[in-house]
Parts: C-alpha cells; sequence; structure tokens
C-alpha cells in the first residue's frame, strides 16, 4: 500500500482544522472597513462571492450580490478581484 504524502504533514498554528467554523462564530466585528457594492457597475461575474475566504459574499433572490456583514472580516479580497471595481472598501463606522 502506498503511502499518502499528506500523512507527515503537521498542523501548524492558525491552520483550519474545523472547516465552517465561520458559520457558528461571527466575525464581522473584526472588520476596520466594510466592502460596498455598486449594482450599477457590478456585472454579477461571481468573482467575489468565489474568492470570499469567509463565504460573507452570496448573490440574493433577487439578482444581487450582497455581502453578509455579521461575516465580513473586511479583508477586501472582493474588492480586489473585482474586475469592474464595482467593490469599494469604506472606513467602518463603529
Amino acid at each position: 500500500m502506498t503511502k499518502d504524502p499528506y500523512e507527515d504533514l503537521k498542523i501548524s498554528t492558525g491552520a483550519v482544522t474545523d472547516p465552517k467554523t465561520t458559520l457558528v462564530n461571527k466575525t464581522g466585528s473584526w472588520r476596520s472597513e466594510r466592502p460596498v457594492i455598486d449594482h450599477e457597475k457590478c456585472v454579477m461575474c461571481g468573482k467575489c462571492e468565489t474568492f470570499c475566504p469567509d463565504m460573507a459574499v452570496k448573490e440574493t433572490d433577487e439578482g444581487k450580490v450582497e455581502v453578509d456583514l455579521e461575516y465580513c472580516k473586511g479583508c477586501a479580497i472582493c474588492a480586489e478581484e473585482c474586475p469592474v471595481n464595482a467593490i469599494v472598501m469604506e472606513k467602518e463606522e463603529k
């Protein structure tokens, strides 16, 4: 039997060992900036949803993209990946 090449990997600090923990841990309070979507510019390419590490970006039933701010950490990956610059980061108001 061939040894699995991943058997010897050690889990380091910061590794996600329990997937989907953000579904139970609301992390939105970590933000210093929030994504704001300009729906007039949005072309519904889905890149923001695809690249969001927290699954905080979703398409609504109305066919628009929205950010669930209870789970969004403000990493700005969605804004960086948007090909039409429809997402900008604005300073969080607390």
